[in-house]
């Protein structure tokens, strides 16, 4: 029984674990970009235009380069520090350069610590999204049988607004898409449950004690 009871949890955390790895080596691909050997790297997206800004010596400010490298072969010019703030400004050559070693930037694929508090409002809803099923297997290994409670719902209904509004700020149809037929749903589940709990009470109302 106790094997059974950490089945399902030790398989969630490897899912988790060989999604994480994929995301990541992903990243790592770059494109089929090769970069300089220690060189940082930091994605870049223009339109369907996909690349790195590849920063060489990113410790030493007086032989730091810079050089844009898209994965269509283009190679830019390698650039001195005053070069690329003369050409791009100091805004992009701070913000390059706080990418460039910021792991939560490359994570949850972001660009300042803004996003950040977008991608937590969208790891919240999918905690909601989690929270739901496991209340619901809780409840349905007490029971042995499987069982809905109404706390699945509210969780979902939760977790789906996050979401839907996260997708949004990603403009990413796919997760809209996905979450805006299931909030209806979630929410008409809800309605339902207070409508047959408010005909129980009337009837206990209504019957004699």
């Amino acid at each position: 029984m106790i094997r059974k009871r950490w089945e399902i949890p030790t398989l969630m955390v490897l899912l988790l674990g060989l999604g994480a790895w994929l995301i990541w080596a992903g990243k790592n691909d770059l494109y089929g970009i090769t970069p300089q050997p220690g060189a940082q790297v930091v994605e870049f997206r223009v339109g369907n235009t996909r690349g790195v800004f590849e920063i060489s010596n990113p410790d030493n400010p007086d032989s730091r380069r810079f050089r844009l490298l898209l994965r269509d072969g283009f190679q830019g010019p390698s650039l001195t520090t005053k070069q690329f703030t003369e050409r791009y400004g100091q805004n992009a050559h701070d913000d390059l350069l706080a990418r460039g070693d910021n792991i939560l930037f490359r994570l949850f694929n972001i660009t300042s610590w803004k996003s950040l508090l977008w991608a937590s409002l969208g790891l919240v809803g999918q905690l909601a999204f989690f929270g739901r099923m496991f209340i619901q297997w809780i409840a349905s290994e007490r029971q042995a049988q499987s069982v809905v409670p109404t706390m699945f719902w509210w969780l979902s209904l939760t977790g789906g607004i996050l979401l839907f509004t996260y997708f949004v700020w990603r403009q990413d149809f796919v997760g809209v898409l996905g979450q805006s037929t299931g909030i209806v749903i979630y929410a008409r589940n809800l309605r339902l449950i207070a409508k047959q709990q408010r005909k129980e009470r009337e009837q206990a109302a209504s019957t004699p004690s």
